[in-house]
């Protein structure tokens, strides 16, 4: 009975890998065979001219940058946020379990709510004070958005650390900062930098969140005040078009997005095969 389960499971499991693997491949083949032949070394270094959207020159630099404005900031925001929450949850209020039990369960349920939500609440606020769209905005909703995420993917990685080890630290006179920076943020450093990457990728490819607060211009924002374009919105707006050449160019924009995002990930692993280094096994 049991070799009759562990077959049935096996399979399952298998299946389930190349289902969601064939299904990946099936994306990135048709963002690739729609959009590979519109992506060009003008549309990625020029800003929209007139009539873009209607098939004319120009491209979308705009909406790069914007993208990289914009999840940068929201990373940077929210790193500086989570890190101190993170340790304090596993150092300050490590014996108080319960309390800290409570507030993963509230951060998960933060996780889960939809980012049009943050969109939205961001935007009823906005209304109140009077503040128009722009790339502050933007960035403080995002950044709001992945805050749970970035504090809840820290705290797992902070809770392999073996809980003698920050206790060997404290015993030996280290404080409370000393231990949560000098050891649990050097054990593990790769997870801090895969959380950070966690946090950007989402932030670079939300567009509900930035819909009504970030807003959407043809130029490259000179501060904060002004709107931003962002390559998801460009995607959107360009996939609603009639005009066949402009659909293509959203897949263009798309098979950017990702090779941006593939390219991160690159970055990140090597980065954190480097920080594994100084982590002490044991």
């Amino acid at each position: 009975m049991k070799r009759v389960e562990e077959i049935f499971f096996r399979t399952l499991m298998y299946g389930a890998v190349l289902v969601i693997t064939g299904l990946l491949f099936l994306i990135i083949y048709s963002i690739i065979s729609k959009g590979a032949s519109s992506l060009s070394w003008e549309m990625v270094s020029q800003t929209p001219r007139g009539g873009y959207y209607f098939g004319k020159e120009g491209g979308i630099l705009n909406a790069i940058i914007g993208s990289l404005y914009l999840s940068a900031g929201a990373t940077a925001l929210a790193f500086f946020i989570s890190l101190p929450v993170a340790l304090g949850m596993n150092i300050y209020l490590a014996k108080y379990r319960r309390m800290v039990n409570g507030l993963r369960f509230i951060l998960d349920l933060l996780w889960g709510v939809p980012s049009i939500v943050y969109g939205a609440f961001a935007f009823s606020i906005m209304i109140m004070v009077g503040a128009r769209a722009s790339l502050m905005a933007g960035i403080i909703t995002v950044g709001v958005f992945i805050v749970p995420i970035m504090i809840r993917a820290m705290d797992e990685v902070f809770k392999t650390v073996p809980r003698g080890l920050t206790e060997s630290a404290l015993s030996l006179g280290a404080t409370f900062t000393e231990t949560s920076f000098g050891v649990l943020v050097r054990q593990c450093a790769p997870g801090v930098v895969t959380a950070l990457l966690l946090g950007f990728g989402r932030g670079i490819g939300d567009a509900a969140a930035v819909l009504f607060t970030t807003g959407y211009t043809d130029y490259i924002p000179g501060s904060l005040s002004q709107p931003a374009a962002t390559l998801p919105l460009a995607i959107f707006f360009q996939l609603g078009s009639p005009i066949e050449e402009v659909r293509e160019r959203a897949f263009a924009a798309a098979l950017l997005l990702t090779l941006i995002i593939l390219l991160i990930s690159v970055i990140t692993r090597i980065l954190s095969n480097r920080f594994n280094k100084n982590r002490i096994n044991f």
